[in-house]
């Protein structure tokens, strides 16, 4: 009994050993975490209840939930709230936010699941295809977003000349400048760049899958499209919606695509971009930090449901 007693106190202090030197091991990266995110985020929730301009951050003075009663304030026009005229811009680019990230993360899911689906085939080069169908998403977001401004410009760009060519369309038209086709530019653009991404990891999801269940689902002769909505579809969830989660944790925040493409278009205009507009060049640094504070909210809401999503499983039973 001495001796079991002696092993676990000595199991014991190992594993407070090991507890201390993960800690120090991970404190670097914590005071560094801190330094470049927690504290420009504490600061920015700070200005947003004050009336701090970009010429004075430290001269602003408390001012409440106005900034935040201004942002809550719904209409259709420009209304005045204390004296202040409400910014309608912002549901509207709540609306263009949603709207961007429903519909993309909605095809991107939909084609990278078809491409993932294609490339956990066997066939001769599937490796230079999965390597190849990478690309767009390995390429920086600023420079694809400036490749596609180029080949959409209505004066020299090749999508006007090709669909010309075809037949498609009777004049060069100005595909990022005007507003009924901006929004479905950018989102065609974010598409190409981020189904590669959506494939990658359902192509996870279907690497997991025992291949003798499609066997068995074979000698039974079940038809393939039944095989992939009973057996593949159910079997991959976990994956596809933690795919589906991180997409629309990226899409809710987007910025530089719709900054580079159309930078000044009302139908385009994100949560992100006015947010942005409204810190730096119009000098309402104040309102702009609870727009962010806003934003950041809601992805704390996604983020939430992520970690939620990771502890109950497809039955509703919570996972160990």
């Amino acid at each position: 009994m001495a001796n079991t007693g002696l092993i676990r106190e000595n199991q014991l202090s190992l594993h407070q050993q090991r507890q201390r030197a993960a800690f120090w091991f991970l404190a670097p990266m914590l005071v560094a975490l801190f330094c470049v995110a927690a504290w420009p985020l504490l600061r920015t929730v700070w200005f947003s209840f004050t009336d701090t301009s970009l010429n004075d951050l430290y001269g602003g003075k408390w001012i409440g939930f106005d900034n935040y009663l201004r942002v809550q304030t719904l209409s259709n026009g420009a209304v005045r709230y204390k004296g202040t005229l409400v910014d309608p811009n912002w549901w509207n680019a709540v609306w263009n936010t949603v709207r961007f990230s429903v519909v993309s993360v909605l095809f991107e899911t939909i084609l990278g699941l078809i491409v993932a689906l294609v490339l956990n085939a066997e066939f001769k080069g599937r490796g230079l295809v999965r390597a190849a169908i990478l690309i767009p998403w390995a390429i920086p977001t600023i420079v694809s977003a400036k490749m596609w401004a180029w080949m959409l410009n209505d004066q020299y760009g090749i999508i006007n000349d090709m669909a010309l060519r075809l037949g498609l369309i009777t004049e060069k038209m100005a595909w990022t400048a005007n507003t009924d086709t901006a929004m479905y530019a950018v989102l065609m653009v974010d598409v190409w760049k981020t189904t590669p991404f959506m494939a990658l990891l359902c192509l996870a999801g279907l690497q997991m899958v025992p291949r003798d269940i499609y066997e068995a689902a074979k000698i039974d002769g079940i038809h393939p499209v039944k095989v992939f909505f009973k057996i593949t579809l159910p079997l991959i969830r976990p994956a596809l919606m933690v795919a589906v989660i991180f997409r629309m944790l990226d899409a809710l925040r987007v910025f530089d695509l719709i900054y580079v493409l159309t930078p000044n278009s009302a139908a385009t205009k994100t949560m992100s971009v006015i947010s942005r507009e409204n810190l730096i060049d119009f000098d309402k640094f104040a309102y702009g930090s609870a727009q962010s504070t806003l934003l950041f909210v809601i992805l704390a809401v996604f983020v939430g449901l992520y970690i939620w999503l990771g502890k109950v499983d497809l039955s509703g039973e919570s996972g160990k």
